[in-house]
């Protein structure tokens, strides 16, 4: 027998909204957990790239990756992004600007990097 469990806030929409009966229904398929016999069933939280396929040179990318080889690809991309940071670290010392200047453009930096592609 396998029963479905609601999971989730109460609040959808009204104060008067409960998640009880037949709401369940309309809520998402990931937040329902079907249990049955044996170990309870864990939700596995996803680490990937929400930009996954996007960017204009996500293409490039997935397709150096295939040639190259995925070990060896990840620790290509690992030392330009070292270097790329090593280039930043640079220039904020050029300019003067102080570590959470510097932090706040590498995080820039990563997110460019996602919203072009480059870390598809």
């Amino acid at each position: 027998m396998i029963t479905s469990i609601c999971v989730g806030s109460s609040f959808y929409g009204s104060w008067g909204t409960s998640m009880v009966g037949e709401e369940c229904t309309m809520l998402p398929a990931k937040s329902q957990v079907h249990i049955g016999r044996g170990k309870p069933v864990r939700l596995q939280p996803m680490m990937k790239n929400i930009n996954e396929g996007k960017g204009i040179f996500a293409p490039l990318v997935v397709v150096t990756r295939n040639i190259v080889g995925k070990k060896r690809f990840n620790q290509i991309r690992g030392k330009a992004i070292a270097l790329h940071s090593q280039v930043i670290t640079e220039f904020c010392k050029s300019i003067g600007a102080d570590a959470k200047q510097r932090q706040g453009l590498i995080r820039l930096a990563k997110k460019n990097g996602e919203w072009l592609g480059f870390l598809a």
